[in-house]
C-alpha cells in the first residue's frame, strides 16, 4: 500500500541550507553567469573592434558605442585604485547578501534581481583584476558611459526593490 507521507505531492517543498526554497540557486546562478559571459564578450569585441575612444553611431542622438577605459568607480568615483575598488565591490555584496537574506528566501524576483547584481560585479571585478580598469561602451547622450555588467547591476537592483516595495505597501 502506497504511503502518503512518501509521496512528493502531499510534502512541503524542502528547504536547502539557510532556509532556501528549491530552484533559488538556479534563479541566481543563471542570470549571474549568463549576464557574466555576455558582459565578458561584448568587452572582448569592444578590445578588438575599436580603438581607445573610437566612437561609432549606432543610433544617432540615441546610443553610440565608444570604447572607454574606465579607471574609477562608478561614474568616475573613488579614484584610480583598482585593488580597492574590487575590495569594496565585494563588500557591498557580502553586506547586500546579508540585509536581503529573508527576501531572497521568499522572492523569486529578487533571486533574479541578485543573479544580475552578482554577474555584473562579478563581470567588473575581473576587468579591473586583469585589466586595472573596467571596459566601457554604451554611450547614451548627457549620460556616463557603461557596459552590461553595470546595466545589470541597476536592473538587478530594480528587481530587488519590487518585491520590497510590495511588502512595505502590504
Amino acid at each position: 500500500m502506497l504511503n502518503p507521507q512518501r509521496l512528493r505531492l502531499w510534502r512541503k517543498p524542502r528547504l536547502l541550507l539557510g532556509g532556501v526554497p528549491p530552484g533559488a540557486f538556479n534563479r541566481v546562478a543563471i542570470p549571474l553567469g549568463l549576464l557574466g559571459v555576455v558582459d565578458l564578450l561584448s568587452k572582448r569585441a569592444m578590445l578588438s573592434f575599436l580603438a581607445l575612444d573610437q566612437r561609432v553611431v549606432v543610433l544617432p542622438g540615441v546610443l553610440d558605442v565608444t570604447y572607454v577605459e574606465n579607471r574609477h568607480g562608478a561614474m568616475g568615483l573613488f579614484g584610480d585604485r583598482p585593488a580597492a575598488l574590487v575590495g569594496f565591490a565585494l563588500l557591498v555584496v557580502i553586506v547586500l547578501s546579508v540585509l536581503l537574506s529573508a527576501q531572497l528566501r521568499r522572492s523569486a524576483l529578487a533571486q533574479v534581481g541578485f543573479g544580475l547584481v552578482l554577474g555584473g560585479a562579478l563581470g567588473n571585478c575581473l576587468d579591473r583584476l586583469v585589466h586595472g580598469y573596467v571596459i566601457d561602451f554604451i554611450a547614451l547622450p548627457h549620460f556616463y558611459v557603461f557596459n552590461l555588467a553595470d546595466a545589470g547591476i541597476a536592473a538587478g537592483l530594480f528587481l530587488v526593490a519590487i518585491p520590497a516595495v510590495q511588502r512595505a505597501r502590504a
